[in-house]
């Protein structure tokens, strides 16, 4: 397994300068996921509130041969495809498709890109041992990165899984080059199976990026104490506070980590000092939020066609399949 290399850290270092110079000033939330940061995110996934990643892996759960029928149906019948994940986590929900494939008599090749080495390691052993039949190659690094160097087998229909609406991640225009540039990476007839997160009532969407027990609040601080462990920053958490909101109008969760006094932090990777007003915020991330018409957009513009949307029993959550044309 590669390992986080100064390559790695130069990108984020110059990353961090970028974003803390800004006004406003903001931390990229592809950062949230070191080690400790999908550990905290893993417990995340679990907390009452989150009800993301329950209403998905009740989707895949209880429509596994319904999901399985239209990839056959609309891949006329082909037997061999390249499963190809982007962001992995647990794996909890991919492994139920992987094991519905499998048990078809489908040849399955599984490639999980992600930028923790340590959830890929981990996701690769289990599934080595669940699935003794599955060929998998993990794949360390950001994913366009990854997909760029991929050298598919062009005979093989590739699947990407972007699952557990990391779409969300973007704005709604930064999601139309996001999957434009998707797109120029996939033949015509490859599939995308990807989540979103519905529009439903603003105070159950907040309460899941403001969770009772502060486990999201550690999530976004530990930027911080990553910027203190990789490149050598004097952060003193006990001085900031994490403020979620929620906008019915653009239906997006904004995040953000606020300065509790004036202050100066040093990061010594940089060799530079960076001034905090009290109340001063650093964006951290966005959630979007969706709706249908919304979806059937994105798909339009970055040149893919629905095929089937799959639902949770409550309509909080899609899965939607999605072909290239």
């Amino acid at each position: 397994m590669q390992n986080y290399s100064e390559i790695e850290k130069n990108t984020f270092a110059e990353d961090i300068l970028k974003g803390l110079s800004s006004n406003p000033k903001f931390i990229p939330s592809k950062y949230f996921y070191d080690d400790e940061g999908a550990r905290l995110f893993q417990k995340i996934t679990e907390l009452p509130e989150y009800y993301l990643t329950r209403a998905e892996t009740e989707i895949i759960s209880t429509q596994t041969e319904q999901i399985f029928n239209v990839f056959k149906q609309k891949s006329k019948d082909a037997e061999t495809f390249d499963l190809i994940e982007l962001g992995t986590g647990d794996g909890r929900k991919t492994a139920i498709l992987i094991d519905f494939f499998l048990k078809q008599n489908t040849n399955l090749f599984y490639f999980p890109i992600d930028i923790s080495p340590r959830t890929l390691s981990t996701l690769a052993e289990n599934f080595r041992r669940k699935f003794p039949k599955l060929q998998i190659e993990p794949k360390f690094g950001d994913y366009f990165q990854v997909l760029k160097d991929f050298k598919p087998n062009p005979t093989r229909r590739k699947i990407l899984l972007f699952l557990g609406s990391n779409i969300g991640n973007f704005s709604y225009e930064q999601s139309i080059e996001f999957l434009k540039k998707l797109r120029r990476l996939m033949r015509k007839g490859d599939f995308l199976f990807i989540g979103f997160d519905l529009q439903k009532d603003p105070r159950l969407i907040l309460r899941a990026y403001d969770d009772s027990q502060g486990i999201t609040a550690e999530f976004n601080l530990n930027l911080l104490r990553r910027i203190n462990k990789e490149l050598g920053g004097n952060f003193d958490i006990k001085k900031f506070s994490h403020y979620a909101t929620y906008s019915p109008i653009d239906c997006a969760v904004r995040s953000f980590l606020i300065s509790l006094e004036n202050q100066s932090v040093f990061i010594e990777y940089l060799q530079r000092s960076f001034d905090f007003a009290k109340w001063e915020a650093i964006f951290t991330e966005i959630s979007q939020k969706y709706s249908l018409q919304l979806i059937e957009q994105l798909a339009t513009r970055s040149k893919f066609e629905i095929q089937q949307n799959f639902f949770d029993s409550k309509r909080y959550f899609v899965d939607s399949l999605w072909q290239a044309v």
